[in-house]
């Protein structure tokens, strides 16, 4: 009894086994029978696509044959018929002549058959029968437009499946490439060549680039063109690992196009260009490289003062103080209290404005100053300049002065700022870097610059040496700057129309900085400009007639 039931649990057991065996077959088959489904409408679709992309590619070189036929047969009909009008004409002609001299030669006795034998005998000499060319212009024989497939449907012929679902695509792939490979070789639309970059003719100015090529040989089959530009700080021939990605402009018709309205913050720009007509596209031509000198610098608000928030080249007042928060943190914990505008070291050093004096309650002024390190940032290596951001508290008024990050000692130089036109005070200009820590702008010998402003009484003023201009013009939302260091000009534009707002004749002794000033308000800079062709061609015409207030040069 117990080897039956020991004999029953085995058979059980066999049974489950089996059974689980099977089900879990079944499983792997229904699994396989999805993918079979999936898989072959994929390889399905992929096939489609590259026999569709044949039959497009078939039919595009049937047009383009067929135009070549239609062409050639037109313009040999042409010739032909042109011929065969003239021949006419000169059949007709030949045909009258012969009428008139055979008339002429029946009355031989008139007295005047002599005349009449010397007429013919000329009209015959200037007849078109005797100046036609009986010898057919063009043939007849269209077999240079004749073709033979064979080889391309033997190639089609052996499109087959390997073995395996999965290596269907590739062998039509394959195939389909060197069916592609032969069929453009009997296009009526060849391959472009390289263009050839025109550096000599191209053009670098007011901050737009007008690149100009040509092709190597007339080719009329050509459709557009491809530009492709990018910018570097590298001289020379573009390198392969570059930071900055390729650029490109597609659809260009002419041989030559301007890029306009470009920030100048690196030092060059590469260039190439490819022809394609509507079958296929060149090669690039070979890069060049263009230098884009203009003005870059920007403002480093690392360590600035808690009411200003600087980002690159904007400037934004915040009342609230962005770095209030932080500043407090660290005097918890004992270590930021130079930070702070109580502990500040120029608390330690009274303002002149600060001096006891007989006047009690009069003392209006209290003067606080925070230098902050401006940072040259050109994206590529190079000189640092260290450079102050001054801010400048007085009593309830507090103006934040800043100065760029690259000094100005030589040559022309132009930038743009656009200031909020809420704001209560703002200024822009130059300053010396040695500008002293409690100075405003324009209120000393060591700056110059525009002032506006918005708080109780509204003023546009020329400042240079504590001595002030009033300036009748209206006040422009975009202000450009543009400084000749030794020349000694600095003028100041609406920056749209390019209207002369002042101009400041100056001997400066030492270079100067790009300076702002801001209270309750914000600006942004326009920095990585050439100088405008418009403004040079001003400048030059208002040397001789500055309008510089002989007090503030």
């Amino acid at each position: 009894m117990g080897d039956q039931k020991d004999s029953l649990r085995k058979i059980i057991t066999t049974l489950a086994v089996k059974n689980e065996e099977i089900q879990n077959f079944i499983y792997v088959l229904k699994q396989m029978l999805q993918n079979v489904e999936a898989n072959s409408d994929r390889v399905q679709q992929d096939l489609e696509a590259e026999f569709q992309s044949l039959y497009t590619l078939l039919d595009e070189l049937k047009e383009g044959m067929l135009m070549k036929i239609k062409q050639d047969r037109a313009s040999r009909t042409y010739e032909l018929q042109n011929q065969l009008s003239a021949c006419t004409k000169a059949l007709e002609s030949s045909e009258e002549l012969l009428e008139t001299a055979n008339q002429t030669l029946q009355g031989a006795e008139n007295h005047d058959f002599s005349q009449a034998a010397k007429q013919i005998k000329d009209s015959i000499t200037m007849a078109p029968a005797f100046r036609l060319s009986l010898k057919a212009k063009v043939s007849d024989n269209m077999s240079h437009l004749m073709v033979d497939f064979g080889q391309e449907r033997r190639i089609l012929q052996s499109l087959k499946f390997l073995p395996g679902l999965s290596n269907l695509v590739i062998v039509a792939g394959d195939a389909a490439c060197a069916l592609v490979s032969i069929l453009c070789s009997l296009s009526p639309n060849p391959v472009p060549s390289a263009p050839e970059i025109d550096t000599a003719e191209s053009l670098v100015a007011d901050n737009c680039v007008t690149l100009v090529w040509r092709m190597p040989e007339e080719d009329s089959k050509i459709d557009h063109y491809v530009l492709e530009y990018r910018k570097t700080n590298f001289e020379g021939p573009p390198r392969v690992k570059e930071d900055q990605p390729w650029m490109v402009i597609e659809g260009i018709k002419e041989t030559e196009y301007t890029l306009s309205g470009l920030k100048f913050d690196m030092k060059y720009m590469n260039f190439r260009v490819k022809a394609c007509n509507k079958a296929v596209a060149g090669e690039f031509s070979e890069p060049v490289t263009l230098e884009t000198r203009a003005f870059m610098f920007r403002l480093d608000g690392s360590t600035s003062h808690q009411n200003l928030k600087v980002e690159d080249l904007s400037v934004e007042w915040d009342a609230m103080g962005g770095k209030v928060q932080d500043i407090k943190a660290r005097e918890k914990d004992g270590k930021g209290r130079t930070a702070s505008p109580v502990n500040s070291p120029a608390r330690s050093v009274q303002s002149p404005k600060r001096m006891p004096s007989g006047r009690g309650g009069r003392d209006r002024f209290t003067a606080e100053s925070y230098t902050v390190l401006g940072k040259e940032n050109f994206g590529f290596p190079g000189d640092r300049n260290v450079l102050d951001f001054r801010y400048i508290c007085f009593h309830l008024l507090e103006l934040a002065t800043s100065t760029g990050d690259a000094l100005i000692d030589s040559g022309e130089h132009y930038w743009e700022v656009r200031y909020d036109r809420d704001s209560k005070a703002f200024a822009v200009g130059v300053a010396y870097r040695n500008l002293g820590k409690f100075d405003q702008l324009g209120k000393t010998p060591a700056s110059w610059c525009l002032h506006l402003n918005n708080w109780l009484q509204v003023s546009f003023t020329a400042k240079h040496n504590n001595k002030a201009k009033v300036l009748d013009v209206p006040v422009p939302n975009v202000i450009g700057i543009y400084c000749n260091f030794h020349e000694g000009f600095l003028s100041f534009y609406n920056a749209k129309t390019k209207q002369l707002l002042h101009t400041f004749r100056a001997k400066f002794t030492q270079p100067v900085l790009p300076a702002f000033m801001v209270w309750c308000g914000s600006f942004h800079v326009y920095s990585g400009l050439q100088v405008p062709s418009t403004v040079k061609c001003l400048q030059k015409r208002n040397s001789a007639t500055s309008s510089s207030n002989a007090s503030l040069s």
